[in-house]
């Protein structure tokens, strides 16, 4: 490869960077334009963020493409074949975050019709955990930051217990406001979710960086926890 192909693979490197951290940042105002919908019942901004999901979804077509041209034509190797790796990975998660933040704005122009209600506190907290794993997941990528990623990692059993501490006070609530309850739940469990992808996200970083596989190594830590206290 001579010096101007090499600068020339360096920048569709960087462009292929720059499209992920575009469609990044989409996402995350996504999941906070959301939420701040669903929290204040806005039917205009909820409707406004669901078209967003459109871009994010022409978006991981593009990048999608962007890979598959450097694997065919630049034969990458080593750690470049492991960013273009991670970088498919990483974009079907940011989409569907993207399709799970566009959930929460359909449960939300859902309620417009049912009475106000008290929304669960945990939910905001969910809510700001799961965004802040994911801008962490993906600043752990840009930077090739392993303890980044790490931390990304280990926060995913934070919004666990916050879901799950949900069941009780929305179980109570299904007998008087079933139709609510569902939602709240449904928002609850799409919350956790977006989590759960910002940190595949982080798995991955820890893979491209240094070559190890942890996917599952958290579960894994969990149900040795559990069989220690059955």
């Amino acid at each position: 490869m001579n010096r101007h192909t090499d600068r020339e693979y360096e920048r569709e490197l960087r462009e292929l960077r720059d499209s992920i951290l575009h469609m990044g940042s989409k996402v995350e105002a996504m999941v906070d334009t959301a939420m701040q919908a669903f929290d204040s019942r806005d039917a205009n901004l909820a409707r406004r963020t669901m078209l967003i999901d459109q871009e994010v979804d022409q978006l991981e077509l593009d990048i999608d493409h962007r890979c598959l041209r450097l694997l065919a034509r630049r034969q990458p190797v080593a750690s470049d074949l492991r960013f273009i790796t991670t970088s498919l990975k990483l974009v079907t998660d940011l989409e569907r975050s993207g399709d799970l933040a566009a959930n929460i704005c359909e449960r939300t122009l859902e309620l417009i019709d049912y009475p106000p209600v008290q929304i669960d506190p945990r939910l905001p907290r969910m809510a700001a955990l799961a965004r802040e794993m994911l801008e962490d997941a993906l600043n752990s990528f840009v930077n090739k930051d392993p303890t980044r990623a790490r931390s990304v990692v280990e926060r995913d059993s934070v919004v666990d217990a916050c879901y799950a501490e949900t069941f009780p006070a929305l179980g109570a609530r299904m007998a008087s406001e079933p139709e609510t309850a569902q939602r709240l739940l449904s928002v609850g469990r799409y919350l956790e979710r977006i989590a759960d992808h910002a940190t595949n996200i982080a798995e991955d970083v820890v893979y491209m960086v240094e070559g190890e596989i942890i996917r599952h190594q958290a579960a894994d830590r969990a149900r040795e926890r559990r069989r220690e206290e059955s």
